[in-house]
């Protein structure tokens, strides 16, 4: 099971009411959806987005069942598409917008993908089907361009090292093969032990092969479009790459100039956090993966 993280922080910052559309860009395993979905109740509506098809499918098939699914739509699409997903389904703007990214367990446990360094699987590392697997790109990009991205969105230090040996041991096709040769490129002390030698380059291989820093770009642009007056939007990352071009985005919105007697048609914002939101120590007890969450929240005022 996909535990969410910060839950009772959500719903604390995005004050979900009666009435509210939400929109959950990464439905994952729908924990946050089963924590605000009472809030909105009655009147509420909940657009459920998610880019993996059989994630859709899973809580579709399990609300069926629910007092809520008059009250849900669900959509298998890329959160960065979410004004379009919006205008389609007739609705102007959401109330609450959530993005949780965070990665699944399903993907990990159930997809069969290749995502974890832990098992041997087909090397495809996407969330959708209809994407480029992984050990296409690793044929087609060059060891100077795979350095680069492994250096990028894994900050990992032996990029260069890992690249070439990637690189000769093509071609790839399984997850367990590119864990071998990822170890045997590392020293064998690499960060004393306390991380799987694997884990930073699969973190930015994953983000590469599902463009993930340019979905997320597109969505904050968007921010805007996608919230009604007075609506917020609230985004948990995990690393600073992520957490990082939130913080600017937001930056970016609330420092634009203000809107004066019609003269302008800038848009206002404020910061609901002041500082990221971070798990109590409770909580990393229960979900270790909680360690490194950070939820920023922002609110659209004109």
């Amino acid at each position: 099971m996909h535990e969410p993280v910060l839950v009772e922080e959500i719903i604390g910052c995005l004050e979900p009411k009666p009435g509210d559309v939400v929109v959950d860009g990464t439905a994952n395993g729908g924990g946050h959806m089963r924590a605000i979905l009472p809030h909105i109740f009655p009147g509420g509506k909940y657009v459920a987005v998610d880019w993996d098809k059989k994630i859709v499918d899973k809580l579709s098939d399990e609300f069926q069942k629910s007092e809520y699914w008059p009250n849900i739509i669900f959509v298998n699409d890329n959160y960065k598409n979410i004004p379009m997903i919006l205008r389609s389904h007739s609705i102007n703007a959401a109330d609450k917008a959530l993005l949780d990214l965070g990665f699944s367990s399903f993907h990990i446990e159930e997809s069969g993908r290749g995502f974890s360094f832990q098992k041997d699987e087909p090397l495809e590392m996407t969330y959708s089907k209809d994407e480029r697997p992984l050990h296409e790109w690793l044929k087609h990009l060059s060891e100077t361009r795979l350095a680069e991205i492994i250096r990028e969105f894994g900050e990992e230090r032996y990029a260069g090292r890992i690249a070439r040996a990637i690189k000769s041991a093509l071609p790839i096709e399984t997850s367990g093969k590119l864990a071998e040769v990822i170890v045997r490129a590392v020293p064998r002390n690499y960060e004393r032990g306390r991380i799987n030698p694997a884990t930073r380059t699969f973190q930015a291989l994953r983000i590469f092969a599902n463009k993930e820093m340019e979905n997320l770009e597109i969505f904050l642009k968007a921010l805007p479009e996608i919230l009604n007056n007075g609506g917020r939007a609230a985004i948990i990352t995990f690393h600073s790459l992520e957490d990082r071009l939130v913080k600017i985005a937001f930056r970016n919105l609330i420092s634009a100039p203000q809107p004066s007697s019609g003269s302008s048609t800038k848009t206002a914002f404020r910061l609901v956090t002041k500082k990221p939101v971070v798990s109590s120590e409770s909580e990393i007890v229960r979900n270790p993966r909680a360690r490194s969450a950070k939820l920023r929240v922002i609110e659209k005022l004109a």
